[in-house]
């Protein structure tokens, strides 16, 4: 996935990556293809009918969904259903993460995966594990969401603390100003103080020019998006590969893949979601012999800046007119939200760092009290 921010607008983009048969192989299956859909689960309606319309045209489309066995069989079966909803192809386990990412749908303005595509098509075909052996393998492993979430937490912290990427330009003072900055916990404004004194060209928070028109949800969209496609997300691939969350299902996903090889099928597309594809993509270059040949880009959430009628009360128009005010009155508005944001946040640091003194004056009395009256005895 990648974020490209343009003028007055955004979009979160993810890829589609052609895999063909390294030469000289090339030669013997000339006409193999394989696709690695990258999704998100939550996009715009536009983001699923563009890959609905593009899957139409696979061999095979093989798709990621963690059901139970029944479901799965019912499926089969049932050949009068027209869509698979998330209350019937998710499991129990699932059932909550289907219900934050429908939530985060509606926050955000977007639609759920399950919702859009249409997993009937007869080139269609499920290629992962079923929820009991989903969870029969984490029990096995002493993993849990929880733990994933936890280990994959760690492991990009890590790599931001160590992170390089300061820049070269930068006095010696101001890259270690910048670096504690990233490392130590501060107030809000703290850090955008030190971002734009130590580093002007890099600081760019297209979120907080989302904020000053109050347009929240395109903030939330860019915030969201920036940390999803962060370089901290590519660290997390030995964490990932050794999961049953990710590596186990990947593995089920190149079990049909091969079968569907064997089977004739030419062109095929792997869907699975965004967090899948590194290691998928290992894979397909040491199992199969195969290397990425071209790259596609859909654009799955599209931010654009909302048009703001700048209009206001004659009153209040003279009198900003007056005072030589430069903001409009959404702007002002926004300016006073985040002014007591950050007055909340100065404040708790206040309140924090003061206890911490106090405190520690406390310790040191206690302690010397303490010296006194043990040589005085």
């Amino acid at each position: 996935m990648r974020f490209r921010r343009g003028e007055g607008s955004g979009e979160l983009q993810t890829a589609v990556v052609t895999y063909k048969k390294r030469f000289p192989w090339s030669l013997l299956q000339p006409f193999l293809q394989v696709d690695l859909v990258s999704t998100i689960h939550i996009g715009d309606k536009e983001y699923f009918e563009t890959l609905q319309k593009e899957l139409e045209f696979y061999d095979c489309v093989l798709y990621e969904m963690v059901a139970s066995r029944e479901t799965l069989e019912n499926r089969k079966n049932s050949a009068y259903t027209k869509r698979l909803k998330a209350s019937r192809s998710r499991s129990r386990g699932f059932n909550i993460l289907g219900c934050i990412q429908r939530q985060m749908a509606r926050v955000l303005s977007l639609d759920f995966q399950l919702d859009c595509l249409d997993y009937q098509g007869d080139n269609w075909y499920h290629a992962d594990l079923d929820y009991e052996t989903f969870k029969l393998l984490q029990l096995e492993r002493g993993e849990s969401f929880f733990t994933f979430a936890r280990d994959m937490t760690l492991k990009s912290t890590k790599a931001m603390v160590q992170s390089p990427s300061i820049p070269e330009y930068l006095d010696p003072w101001r890259s270690k100003l910048l670096q504690v900055s990233r490392v130590l916990p501060m107030p809000l404004v703290g850090l955008l103080i030190i971002g734009s004194v130590c580093a002007p060209q890099v600081a760019e928070y297209p979120e907080l020019e989302a904020l000053s028109k109050l347009d929240f949800g395109a903030a939330l969209k860019i915030f969201l998006a920036k940390r999803l496609t962060s370089e901290f997300t590519q660290v997390t691939t030995s964490v990932e590969e050794k999961s049953v969350i990710i590596g186990e299902r990947n593995r089920v996903a190149t079990e049909e893949l091969r079968r569907a090889i064997d089977n004739g099928c030419n062109r095929i597309a792997v869907l699975y979601g965004g967090g899948h594809m590194p290691d998928l993509g290992r894979r397909l270059r040491e199992e199969f012999d195969m290397v990425p040949s071209e790259v596609q880009w859909v654009t799955a959430w599209s931010i654009r800046d909302r048009k703001i009628d700048s209009r206001s009360l004659p009153f209040l128009k003279t009198l900003a007119e007056m005072s030589g005010w430069p903001l409009n009155r959404y702007q002002t508005l926004a300016l006073l939200i985040l002014s007591s944001v950050l007055a909340v946040d100065l404040w708790f640091w206040e309140l924090f760092f003061g206890t911490a003194i106090n405190w520690a004056s406390w310790v040191g009395s206690e302690m010397s009290q303490f010296s006194y009256n043990f040589w005085t005895m």
